[in-house]
């Protein structure tokens, strides 16, 4: 089933519903549970208890997209982004660390950095741009919702912590970003402004039809740009399935339901793969009015428009020197 969160427009800013998605594409609409219905743990209940809830929120009148706000699925309580996809390290590496090829240290673990949690925008919302950067970029990637505690998982105990699938839009500043790895960190307000996450969450068992023989999930992944295509690639590329990117994340760690696990961006899905292959930044890096979508196959659509920031962000200040330059 797909899950959304919701309010009307004449709801206050904080109210947040939840609704059962019903329909194709040309149809859709949206049947709200009961108030107070909490995502996560409806997520988290057996199959049985959660088909019930929904045939009677399927019994609701259903409201058209149009007549509502679709918020963040979630609001996480932490947000892991991996970096799975191989083609896309190779690419990246060459523009962002002058590397031709990917670091043998990639090939050991299914590395991963946090993310802000406070950052999410919704399916539809307008992204603004951020501050100093002329290079902004987004990524295209497969995330996932946890919906139960886990610890020293093993892939398989790690498979009941996936509550659904949803699709992410990892907004990034390159040139910020690249200034910041310089000194040995990873990106951090290169990264730190925007996440977008939607339409929806869709229970595994709608994806299990996607499932390969090697275990991982293989939808069609596609980003445009102003209504053109400029990447596409299958998650069926990952080099270690979700299942297995649970299970290294809670090796002497928690990993609290409620987290969005992310694949990191798929094969062309990113401007700063593209330029780091040519050496040019063609196609141009984003700027305020364009629109990105973003479409994963048995998942659903995310559509942001940038715009100027209406914000007026603080000077960065300058470091004080203790170490004397060499002369």
């Amino acid at each position: 089933m797909r899950l959304a969160a919701f309010r009307f427009a004449e709801d206050p800013p904080a109210e947040r519903r939840v609704g059962l998605v019903i329909g194709t594409a040309a149809e859709l609409r949206v049947h709200p549970f009961p108030a107070g219905t909490d995502l996560i743990r409806l997520l988290a209940a057996d199959p049985t208890s959660r088909d019930e809830a929904a045939d009677k929120a399927a019994e609701t009148d259903g409201h058209p997209l149009g007549d509502i706000l679709l918020l963040p699925p979630v609001y996480p309580v932490a947000m892991r982004d991996f970096l799975t996809f191989e083609a896309h390290v190779e690419g990246v590496s060459r523009g962002m660390q002058g590397a031709g090829a990917v670091e043998p240290e990639w090939y050991a673990a299914p590395s991963f950095l946090f993310m802000a949690p406070h950052a999410v925008h919704g399916p539809f919302d307008d992204v603004a741009v951020p501050p100093d950067t002329e290079r902004l970029d987004f990524e295209l990637e497969l995330a996932i919702v946890t919906c139960r505690d886990i610890r020293n998982a093993t892939p398989e105990a790690a498979a009941a912590a996936i509550g659904g699938y949803l699709v992410m839009n990892d907004w990034s500043a390159r040139d910020i970003q690249g200034r910041e790895m310089r000194i040995g960190l990873g990106p951090s307000k290169g990264k730190d402004f925007a996440t977008t996450i939607g339409p929806w969450v869709v229970t595994p068992d709608e994806i299990d039809a996607w499932r390969s023989t090697g275990g991982l999930v293989d939808l069609g992944m596609t980003v445009r740009v102003n209504g053109v295509e400029v990447g596409s690639d299958r998650s069926g590329n990952m080099s270690w399935s979700f299942e297995e990117m649970l299970s290294y994340a809670s090796r002497s760690s928690w990993v609290k339901a409620g987290e969005v696990i992310a694949s990191g961006t798929c094969a062309r899905g990113a401007l700063a793969e593209t330029w780091g292959r040519t050496g040019t930044l063609e196609p141009p890096p984003l700027r305020a009015g364009d629109v990105v979508e973003m479409d994963i196959e048995g998942i659903g659509i995310i559509r942001n428009r940038l715009v100027v920031s209406q914000e007026t962000a603080p000077p960065i200040p300058a470091a004080r020197r203790h170490v004397r330059e060499e002369a």
